[in-house]
C-alpha cells in the first residue's frame, strides 16, 4: 500500500538503526515507535495523492515538460511586453 510507504518514509526509521558492524533496525526500539493510523479509505486517497505528487516532483518525463512549458509561456509574455513599443505621435 502506497500510504504505508509514504508514512514509513516520513517517519525516518533510520534514526532507530544500530551502530554495529552490521547496521540494522533495533527491533526493541522500533516496537516503541508510535504512529497514528487513519481510516483505510483515507489511506487509499492520501496514497494516490502522494503518488501523483511524487511523480510530478521526481519524474523528469512528467514534471519537467510541464515546467518547461510554463517557463516558455512566461518568457514569451515578458519578451512581448519588453519588445512592444507604442508608436510616437507626430
Amino acid at each position: 500500500m502506497s500510504w504505508a510507504f509514504h508514512k514509513l518514509t516520513e517517519m525516518d526509521l533510520n534514526q532507530y538503526k544500530t551502530k554495529s558492524a552490521q547496521p540494522g533496525l533495533a527491533v526493541g526500539r522500533v516496537k516503541q515507535v508510535e504512529t497514528q493510523l487513519v481510516p483505510i479509505e483515507d489511506q487509499r486517497r492520501d496514497g494516490l495523492v502522494l503518488n501523483r505528487l511524487d511523480t510530478l516532483v521526481n519524474d523528469l518525463s512528467f514534471g519537467l515538460p510541464a515546467e518547461l512549458a510554463a517557463r516558455r509561456t512566461q518568457y514569451e509574455y515578458y519578451r512581448d511586453k519588453l519588445l512592444t513599443f507604442e508608436e510616437a505621435s507626430a
